[in-house]
């Protein structure tokens, strides 16, 4: 199934995607999102898409940095749309009022599909659109939305694209938001002319995960477990033993373990490895190094154990993610 079989698309038309925008949005997040819009029916010379901005009720609402947009219209006098996002920013606990929620829930009940960049993740959260979707946030509101919706399958992706469901964790995620929709719709060279006008040298996708400061998953309450995951990313290329590890911090091994398995929900060495597995990709997707210096450097000492550790983790060899394949 494609990632866009639950989007409405007409063949004949453009495909008419509304922004809701909440007070304190963010405009990096929003204009971004906009931009590739844009770009894309400049470099395919036809409409491929529409959006309209639209606020709850049609009143012009500044962004986090204070500049203004005045929208097209209310949400009422919205009409009918491919997607519907909300876009959030700060103290979006403010904006999640009961007509917006009702709103939103009406609009799923009509089968409009439904995203969210940046914290409008929140208000799809809080009005229950999000229950059994997978999802994400930035990476600031993470342990917030675990907090009051501990039922969400929240990620720490970039972004979720789960059947009618679009998150992106904001800033410039939702230019790749943006691609991979469009991908799924038109095809990857009109993605590839879109980047090249950005100057976006790498598509990410859905698997990449935002940079998350581990403090702000755990909060102050677990500094031995900081210190691990600090141990583990400064010794990638001469990998740490999990008893160096526990001995360095005065703990046990299995003491060590629970830590991981209660408050990350990993087994320590899985943690180690997804780090240098991370690494790599980086290295392979950002350098020239040849694959034999990548491995090494990321504490694997024979290729062939790489390459198999690699294709278990991200579907494919690291020379078909070099040459771009699937």
């Amino acid at each position: 199934m494609s990632q866009t079989d639950n989007l409405p698309v007409d063949a004949e038309g453009p495909v008419h995607i509304g922004f809701l925008i909440m007070p304190d949005y963010s405009m990096i997040t929003f204009a971004n999102a906009v931009a590739v819009l844009r770009m894309a029916n400049r470099q395919s010379g036809r409409e491929l898409y529409r959006w309209t901005s639209v606020t709850m009720d049609g009143r012009p609402v500044a962004s986090s940095d204070g500049l203004e947009l005045n929208p097209g219209s209310s949400i009422e006098e919205l009409g009918p749309v491919s997607l519907l996002f909300v876009c959030g920013g700060y103290e979006i606990e403010k904006q999640s009022s009961k007509p917006v929620l009702e709103m939103l829930r009406a609009q799923a009940a009509n089968n409009v599909p439904l995203g969210a960049l940046c914290t409008g993740t929140y208000i799809l959260a809080a009005a229950g659109l999000l229950e059994g979707y997978r999802c994400t946030v930035h990476w600031e509101n993470l342990s917030g939305l675990r907090e009051q919706f501990p039922g969400l399958q929240l990620t720490s992706n970039l972004f979720v694209i789960d059947r009618d469901r679009f998150t992106c964790s904001g800033g410039v995620s939702s230019i790749d938001l943006m691609l991979n929709l469009i991908a799924s719709i038109h095809g990857n060279q009109l993605v590839q002319q879109i980047s090249e006008q950005f100057s976006h040298e790498r598509v990410r996708t859905s698997t990449d995960a935002q940079r998350v400061p581990l403090q702000h998953l755990l909060g102050a309450n677990q500094p031995k477990l900081v210190d691990a995951v600090s141990m583990m990313e400064a010794n990638i290329e001469e990998p740490l033993s999990l008893d160096d590890i526990a001995g360095y911090l005065s703990i046990s091994r299995r003491q060590l373990e629970r830590l991981f398995q209660k408050h990350l929900n990993y087994a320590p060495s899985r943690y180690y490895m997804e780090l240098r597995l991370s690494r790599a990709r980086q290295l392979l997707l950002q350098t020239n190094l040849p694959i034999i210096d990548v491995a090494i450097s990321c504490g694997f000492s024979a290729a062939p154990h790489f390459s198999k550790c690699y294709s278990e983790q991200y579907g494919k060899p690291p020379r078909s993610e070099r040459l771009g394949l699937h």
